[in-house]
């Protein structure tokens, strides 16, 4: 590698390695196959080996130290945030998520002694608790990790997730390069990342709209950290389908236009499921970009092929008013199949992982570059949806 890492020496996969026990399930843990337990931790030790690059003295940044549908061990994806490790259990097994978690846990205490704190988090956990994440170890949690010269807030803890999605780091840096003096509209924004770094670039103007006022307030949390100033008016709480539709009706015109929504979603206005009706999401938004705009379109959808969702947009584009500038990869802690990868997942090519982000340039029949005013929803008040309209 280009330059040494900071990581201790690796454990041998034969050792015994200490973890702190989850349940009294995972006081069980010698049930399991002692080459299969062994096998697991060796693919922990060559995925933390292969990633020496992203290590940082500093231990401020994130990024993926395992991602189990690739790395031959689907039931489990780990992050690392500064010094604090994420251990998503996808099992729908309660117990073999519970050893998984042991087995991973008391390998990355010793695997990687500066780390703090490891928490894990079960997808099909019983409570809110096990959802929003279990203590592996205990210590200071992180609350804000630097990308790129950019700092972004954290609460690793308020959700299923984590707030912060390592598989659009690109995209990040790319809006940074490329938002100068640019009007963007940050739609499903989450806790605001994408937003975040568009204003780290130089935008103008970041409009940031979420369904959940929390969210945004960890946007707003991002702010504060970069020094930037705060418009309330930037961060609207509301349903996409609603909000949008003022949003045209008012004028408004944005020279980016960012579409990254959830898998699937249901609100009392619309339906939002990125397998079934992803064009309409993007024919919604076209009319609010300015004519020699740009949409970024973020296709999460694991079982949505590669191919599936280029000839989507290849659709979209027949009409010669959209094209596809850009296809941005995912970084490489998110590796893809082949290299003797196994992936249980559909091929994402011409995208390089099943996180597929395209750059789409917008024409406009009208020819509309006029920057119009936003203008916040009024709270509690929810207008008519429109149809969807052609830019």
């Amino acid at each position: 590698f280009p330059r040494p890492s900071p990581l201790a020496p690796l454990p041998s996969p034969t050792r015994a390695l200490a973890f702190r026990p989850i349940s009294r399930d995972t006081g069980r843990m010698q049930e399991w196959n002692e080459t299969e337990r062994n096998e697991r931790i060796e693919l922990l030790r060559r995925a933390v080996e292969a990633r020496a690059p992203f290590f940082e003295e500093r231990h401020e940044s994130a990024f993926r130290l395992f991602h189990g549908f690739t790395e031959g061990w689907p039931e489990i994806a780990v992050d690392l945030y500064g010094r604090t490790i994420v251990l998503h259990d996808y099992d729908e097994s309660p117990l073999e998520g519970a050893r998984a978690a042991a087995i991973a846990g008391g390998f990355y205490q010793e695997a990687l002694p500066w780390v703090r704190a490891i928490l894990w988090k079960a997808r099909h956990g019983k409570t809110p608790a096990a959802r929003r994440g279990i203590w592996l170890m205990e210590g200071p949690i992180d609350r804000k990790v630097r990308e790129n010269g950019v700092w972004y807030a954290l609460d690793l803890q308020a959700s299923g997730d984590a707030g912060l999605y390592l598989d659009t780091r690109v995209l990040r840096e790319w809006l940074r390069e490329h938002m100068a003096g640019q009007r963007v509209l940050n739609t499903f924004a989450h806790t605001g990342s994408l937003g975040v770094a568009a204003k780290a670039g130089g935008a103008a103007r970041v409009v940031h709209l979420d369904l959940r006022r929390e969210w945004l307030n960890q946007a707003k949390a991002s702010y504060t950290l970069n020094g930037f100033p705060i418009d309330r008016g930037d961060f609207i709480a509301g349903d996409f389908w609603p909000v949008t539709s003022r949003l045209i009706r008012a004028g408004a015109l944005f020279d980016c236009v960012i579409l990254d929504p959830p898998f699937f979603a249901v609100s009392a206005k619309g339906t939002v499921d990125v397998e079934k009706n992803f064009a309409r999401l993007i024919n919604k938004v076209r009319p609010l970009v300015a004519d020699g705009g740009c949409l970024v379109a973020i296709n999460n959808g694991v079982y949505v092929s590669g191919a599936e969702y280029q000839r989507l947009l290849e659709g979209l584009c027949a009409d010669g008013y959209l094209s596809v500038e850009a296809r941005l990869p995912v970084g490489a802690d998110f590796p893809g199949p082949g290299a003797g990868m196994r992936s249980t997942l559909p091929d994402p090519a011409p995208f390089n992982h099943s996180t597929k982000i395209a750059v789409l340039r917008v024409r406009r029949k009208d020819g509309a570059r006029e920057r119009v005013e936003v203008v916040p929803p009024p709270p509690g008040v929810e207008g008519p949806a429109e149809p969807e309209a052609q830019a």
